[in-house]
């Protein structure tokens, strides 16, 4: 079989297994668990966190099972690394995972009712266990930046409606959506939580594409001629440094806007709240020059979402519109182009491989395992190299 075939009929047997075990875990919670941790949030709760945890621990395993770099064969450094990404991504997965099987059974409480959901709740855990653990499975296999960031906006949607759905004020909509997060509620924790989790993700999505950027470039300069590189080394370190002081701030912005409530911190909030959509301008303008390796049409997009975002501010400020309408237009602008930047850099990783396994069957012929090893561990040692430049 090939690895695509081995990695869907390991997907299946993911699935058998994660489904048989949230059954079981969440039949004997409903049975055993006192009264007080049977309301309708603990449940939900628990049951999404039972899918969560399958969800993560199929994820770990495919992942660890995909990669041979493990060993100490290539020395301690690099299974620190895959340990790292491990751990990164399952908090990923984990948070995603989390707030969509809440969300889902939040909407099929509204249509079914507690009291007949819980007859089937067990099964229905069970279900969204398995089909998670499948998902996860398969995608830790063939895992690429394509898979990560289309993971984020699932996550953010999903947590902002399930505080939208649970909020107890039904007009927060008609003010910003700062409101839905200033109180102390399930819904207002629920938002919060969602903006920090995702400011996390997006620092962790943007490590991998920040070390891909630099791998690739490192390999250019290790098959290329020299010169017919348009930068020199000093250049690409500016650029990537400012590239990733960018990104990482976005990413902290969104901590902060969850993590300092309005009320209690107006101040802290707005520093984070309005300074992000500067930042995130600033990075869009300066992009042609911080990744030049990415297609011209991102750059295009990138101002135009800038004039976008910005016609709708000012039909904010006439009058013609509301603070609620162009902060969610911001974000899943940001969204958008956050998942457009990240599967160039899929792309750029794609031909890359491509191109390594080319250049490597061309030295001498090579044994399959042999180019797979050599696919694996070469982005390593040259993302070695690179750290030492």
């Amino acid at each position: 079989m090939g690895r695509h075939q081995q990695a869907e009929s390991s997907g299946i047997i993911s699935f058998v297994i994660c489904a048989i075990i949230a059954w079981f875990v969440m039949n004997a919670y409903t049975q055993f668990a006192p009264a007080i941790w049977r309301v309708t949030q603990r449940l939900f709760t628990v049951c999404s966190g039972i899918v969560a945890g399958c969800g993560v621990i199929s994820f770990s395993l495919g992942y660890a099972r995909k990669s041979r770099s493990l060993t100490l064969k290539h020395g301690w450094t690099i299974p620190v690394r895959r340990i790292f990404e491990i751990l990164a991504l399952s908090v990923v997965y984990a948070s995603t995972i989390f707030v969509m099987s809440f969300m889902m059974l939040s909407i099929i409480n509204n249509m079914m009712g507690i009291r007949t959901l819980k007859g089937y709740l067990p099964i229905l855990c069970a279900a969204i266990a398995g089909v998670v653990g499948y998902i996860t499975f398969v995608q830790a296999e063939l895992m690429n930046a394509k898979t990560i960031a289309s993971l984020l906006p699932f996550f953010v949607v999903s947590g902002v409606s399930i505080a939208g759905l649970t909020s107890d004020d039904p007009y927060w909509y008609n003010n910003n959506f700062s409101q839905l997060g200033d109180r102390t509620t399930f819904a207002a924790r629920m938002f919060n939580s969602t903006l920090m989790l995702a400011g996390i993700c997006i620092v962790i999505i943007s490590y991998f594409a920040v070390s891909e950027l630099i791998t690739t470039y490192r390999l250019q300069l290790q098959y290329l001629d020299s010169n017919s590189i348009n930068e020199t080394p000093k250049h690409f370190r500016t650029r990537i440094l400012l590239l990733s002081i960018m990104l990482a701030l976005a990413g902290i912005a969104f901590v902060g806007i969850g993590m300092f409530r309005y009320t209690p911190h107006p101040i802290l909030h707005n520093v984070f709240a309005r300074g992000l959509p500067c930042l995130m301008s600033v990075l869009m303008i300066a992009l042609p020059w911080l990744a030049p390796q990415l297609s011209k049409i991102v750059y295009v997009v990138s101002d135009l979402a800038i004039v976008i975002g910005a016609y709708a501010g000012f039909q904010w400020l006439s009058g013609h519109n509301t603070l609620t309408n162009v902060e969610a237009l911001a974000g899943m602008m940001f969204l958008g182009w956050f998942i457009i930047f990240s599967r160039q850099i899929a792309a750029i990783e794609a031909d890359r491989v491509q191109t390594q396994l080319v250049l490597a069957q061309s030295e001498r012929p090579r044994s399959v395992e042999d180019l797979a090893e050599v696919s694996e561990t070469v982005p390593d040692t040259v993302s070695r190299l690179a750290s030492e430049v």
